[in-house]
């Protein structure tokens, strides 16, 4: 017996593990360092990157028929 994942439950699980990733040291640096107020200005070009990166891998699991062909 094989173990397969289809493209949509592998692309929402690299997308939370992705997150989790990115933003964990994020919050905890800007919680627990003096100087982490400072990255108050990273956070939002983090969550855009987080939500292009989602898109993209959004685009990868449901990907677009083929163009119809007229003859």
């Amino acid at each position: 017996m094989t173990l397969t994942m289809s493209r949509p439950v592998k692309a929402m699980l690299f997308g939370v593990i992705a997150a989790f990733v990115v933003l964990t040291p994020l919050i905890w640096l800007i919680n627990t360092r003096d100087w982490g107020i400072f990255l108050m200005l990273v956070v939002p070009f983090v969550i855009y990157g987080l939500i292009h990166a989602g898109r993209r891998l959004a685009e990868w699991a449901d990907p677009l028929p083929p163009p119809l062909e007229d003859d």
